[in-house]
């Protein structure tokens, strides 16, 4: 019995470590310090210019698939509306095939949050704004949409921001928020002058 039991745990053990087998993305959360009242206008200007995107696909989101398919591309952001929003053009390419979309980034001086809308060129459609703030340079935006006719909470994060690269982070919840999937990774490096 001792040798069956190690047998099991060393089939455990490969199985949890193969490389080869599925990977889960553990998602990024924000800071939980509280939240201060601050104007929060300029908080995109860091992103103004152009990048080079590596970006990470969960293929099937919400399907228990963990089959990732990788692009490389440029986003492109600029101001608009005297820097009181920004424009975000996202065009990348991968084995999987092409992604180009553009993201309008709007700020509410009243509620001092961002409203980020997305609209892909395959879909010509824009998606329900996710709404939030950044706080110590950790941005966190939530929305309501559906997938596959279910309706889901989209989170999505801005982490690890520097003057010259970013994170960007979106999951999915089926469950009101009690656990999240991880289903888009983009890491931006700024382009050279």
């Amino acid at each position: 019995m001792p040798h069956r039991l190690s047998l099991l745990l060393c089939a455990a053990a490969l199985v949890l470590s193969s490389p080869a087998l599925a990977q889960k993305a553990t998602p990024t959360t924000c800071p939980t310090t509280p939240a201060t009242e601050r104007d929060g206008q300029k908080d995109f200007d860091w992103e103004i210019g152009s990048w080079t995107t590596h970006l990470k696909r969960l293929k099937s989101p919400l399907s228990g698939s963990t089959e990732w398919v990788e692009y490389q591309g440029t986003t492109d952001v600029r101001p608009v509306m005297g820097g009181r929003a920004n424009l975000v053009e996202l065009k990348v390419e991968g084995a999987a095939g092409k992604i180009e979309g553009a993201s309008l980034r709007l700020y509410n001086p009243q509620a001092r949050q961002w409203s980020l809308h997305f609209a892909s060129a395959s879909g010509g459609v824009l998606t329900p704004p996710t709404i939030g703030s950044f706080q110590d340079g950790c941005g966190e935006f939530y929305a309501q949409d559906s997938w596959s006719g279910r309706t889901i909470l989209v989170r999505f994060v801005i982490s690890d921001v520097t003057p010259n690269s970013a994170r960007f982070e979106q999951a999915f919840s089926a469950d009101g928020g009690k656990s999240w999937e991880v289903n888009w990774i983009a890491t931006d490096t700024r382009k050279e002058p």
